[in-house]
């Protein structure tokens, strides 16, 4: 501009016109400035924008999680009125959990420049209408096709998240679904989750992680030989598989933390009770804990008078990997020849198990 300028001073050689050049380049500049912030003030921001209102929720906190429902709490919301609001900050497109104070819990999926809108009822909690972005408005339209079904079965459930997975391959919504109603089983059909991930192309890291997940259970699957473990109790010695030789072993995994776990306390304390001088059965607890005071508390609050271990490293520890658990509660049940007879039984399924041992046991 400067070349430009001088250029017109030789050309016009009029002071006149030179004065209103620089004007008009004064403006120019003023012009494109205000262009430029005016741009700035249009970049599209990483912040999510996260508004809620449930409707007799009252004054209340929610959670939001990460994956790592542990350890990965991203933030705590406060609802007042029924209603809340934040704003947050995420790299990419993310799953998260709310968690009410009832202990429902909902999937979220966030993305950053995002104006997430959350509206519901606090008597269904388990069908919010979330808007904002993709993968939220496909939950939200399968929950409300799902109420429409009134209580459809089990079968009928699992079609309709396949014909899900079929319509939206890269949707991140699938991959909850394929995990509630396919995953997160007592007895998970391993083969099926298999062919429901071929055809879901959102997400491979997460899809990676499954399948490797299922080539682990796949190697304590029922059938298989339980994996050689050794793990201290309360007194600190050191427990294994050779201390319950020529029994039926039943292995509870929990821990002190988690509710769920505490209230199946109850069930096997019924089963010790009965069992507990059966020479050919005998139950054990591993604990996930990670603190030795809180699970020792919990131990003598629930009267576990069974052989009682723990690693306190939580599910990174061995033998809660070794056996592929990954949630809670959990067991499985090992015969005396080390094979995996059973896992996540119900009480009904492990007195099954224990008739059938006492007559085999007759028959010898």
């Amino acid at each position: 501009m400067r070349n430009v300028g001088h250029f017109f001073f030789i050309i016009c050689k009029s002071r006149t016109f030179a004065e209103k050049y620089f004007k008009m380049k004064k403006v120019c500049l003023l012009y494109f400035l205000l262009i430029a912030l005016f741009a700035c003030s249009e970049k599209k921001t990483d912040s999510i924008s996260l508004n809620g209102e449930i409707k007799g929720l009252g004054n209340d906190t929610i959670y939001l999680y990460g994956s790592d429902r542990m350890y990965d709490r991203m933030d705590t919301l406060i609802v007042e009125n029924d209603k809340f609001s934040t704003t947050l900050s995420v790299d990419t497109l993310v799953s998260t959990i709310l968690l009410f104070s009832d202990g429902t819990e909902y999937p979220l999926f966030l993305d950053k420049g995002h104006k997430i809108q959350i509206k519901g009822s606090a008597a269904e909690l388990s069908s919010l209408q979330i808007s904002g972005n993709a993968p939220n408005k496909d939950l939200t339209d399968f929950n409300q096709e799902l109420k429409g079904l009134g209580t459809p079965s089990e079968k009928a459930l699992e079609e309709k998240v396949e014909n899900f997975i079929t319509k939206h391959p890269s949707s991140l919504a699938n991959i909850y679904l394929l995990d509630k109603y396919f995953v997160q089983k007592p007895q998970p059909n391993l083969e099926q989750i298999k062919q429901l991930t071929d055809r879901m192309t959102g997400d491979r890291p997460y899809m990676e992680t499954l399948l490797k997940r299922i080539e682990e259970e796949e190697k304590v699957d029922i059938g298989k030989t339980a994996p050689y473990f050794r793990i201290r109790n309360t007194e600190g010695k050191d427990i294994n598989r050779s201390d319950f030789k020529d029994k039926y072993l039943l292995i509870q995994f929990w821990a002190s933390w988690d509710t769920i776990s505490r209230e199946k306390n109850a069930m096997f304390r019924r089963i010790y009770k009965k069992e507990q001088k059966n020479k050919n059965f005998a139950l054990m607890g591993i604990s996930l804990d990670l603190d030795r005071e809180k699970w020792l508390e919990a131990v003598k609050q629930d009267t576990l008078k069974w052989e009682q271990t723990c690693e306190y490293s939580g599910w990174d520890g061995d033998v809660a990997k070794l056996f592929s658990i990954h949630t809670l509660p959990a067991n499985i049940l090992i015969s005396p020849t080390g094979k995996i007879e059973g896992k996540n039984l119900d009480e009904k399924a492990i007195e099954d198990k224990l008739k059938e041992i006492a007559r085999k046991e007759k028959e010898k």
